[in-house]
């Protein structure tokens, strides 16, 4: 016989619903209307999500420890709200409502804990490995805007982790590697040497990887690049770039994969030239293509 969830008798019920109409009614004095929809919403929400599964006090207590040893654990270099944000999905879902689909634009995905600000400039062919470990990537394409035209001067940021899953500000030595940014040419080109993207998974000694190991899941991240890119009157993009066949695509642990942002990283054998005529030591690399096509920024 299956379990059926009972619901509250009529004169509970009353009580729980006259609770949440007091704790509405207490924002309505808020001269913020953004700030009043906000917090009469969630609270609608979340008096609804206590009542549908009849929250226990235990598991109340157990939730409050866990925001508890979230905050704990959060410094300047790990932000494990973020994580727990990516992990429900929710970071995606508010990159999807602020990011609509617009005609040809490249589509967004999740900012991710490691961007940093003031990374290293380089010239368009340059490095960006910064002497981490991994297979040399050559990583070219063009910034565009929704009607074709090239975007010269399109700031272009990218970042990643090295072979072993690491970002550099997951070191305690200050090092700097795996990011940079450079300016598109003329003709909205660019290019540069980065690393061939390896899965990792996400920081996981803390409550959010607990939390996943309890449910049956994985921290893994699907292999990926990271770009920010901006331009004049143009709209700033937020992505990355994934490695066709994957096997992480399905199971990306933040749900940041779209069909769209799936590309091919050739895999070129040891001797074959390069691009740029760059000596790689008789090592095997590879080349992938991202053509980036911004929107107006009034969308």
């Amino acid at each position: 016989m299956t379990n059926q969830k009972q619901s509250a008798p009529d004169a509970q019920a009353a009580i729980e619903e006259e609770l949440i109409q007091t704790v509405v009614d207490s924002f309505a004095t808020c001269t913020d209307d953004r700030l009043k929809e906000l917090m009469q919403s969630l609270t609608k929400h979340l008096h609804a999500f206590i009542r549908d599964v009849r929250l226990t006090e235990d598991e109340w207590n157990g939730a409050i420890e866990f925001l508890t040893e979230a905050g704990h654990i959060t410094d300047d270099k790990r932000q494990e709200f973020i994580l727990l944000s990516d992990v429900f999905g929710a970071s995606m879902q508010t990159i999807n409502v602020n990011n609509e689909v617009h005609d040809n634009a490249t589509e967004a995905t999740v900012f991710g804990p490691f961007f940093v600000d003031d990374a290293p400039q380089i010239e368009i062919g340059g490095d960006i490995s910064g002497g981490a470990q991994g297979q040399a990537c050559w990583v070219e394409g063009t910034v565009k805007d929704t009607e074709g035209n090239p975007l010269p001067g399109a700031r272009i940021e990218v970042w990643e982790a090295d072979e072993e899953g690491f970002y550099d500000v997951q070191h305690s030595d200050g090092r700097v590697y795996g990011r940079a940014h450079l300016f598109s040419d003329e003709n909205g080109k660019y290019n540069f040497w980065g690393l061939t993207p390896t899965p990792y998974p996400i920081p996981h000694d803390g409550p959010v990887g607990r939390l996943l190991e309890s449910v049956g899941r994985s921290p893994m991240r699907a292999s990926h690049l990271h770009f920010m890119v901006s331009a004049e009157r143009q709209r700033t993009l937020v992505t990355h770039i994934f490695v066709t066949g994957d096997e992480l695509l399905t199971h990306d642990s933040v749900f940041g994969v779209k069909q769209s942002l799936i590309k091919d990283f050739v895999q070129q054998p040891a001797g074959t030239p390069t691009p740029d005529g760059r000596d790689l030591a008789d090592a095997s690399w590879a080349r992938a293509e991202f053509d980036i096509v911004l929107p107006p920024a009034a969308v």
